[in-house]
């Protein structure tokens, strides 16, 4: 293949490839419990920014 046809490739199936990495790292960090984290460190500087925290 010449080099301009990997880069055609690339810019095709690069925003799949991105997708299902991103969708992997997601289910892996919701696997780990990483989303109750998230939300209570929001929850908490919402509350701080409020002042009621």
């Amino acid at each position: 293949m010449k080099k301009a046809n990997l880069y055609v490739l690339w810019n095709k199936y690069a925003k799949y490839f991105i997708m299902v990495l991103s969708l992997c790292m997601i289910c892996i960090g919701v696997g780990r419990g990483e989303a109750e984290v998230v939300l209570k460190k929001a929850v908490n500087i919402c509350l701080e920014c409020i002042g009621i925290g």
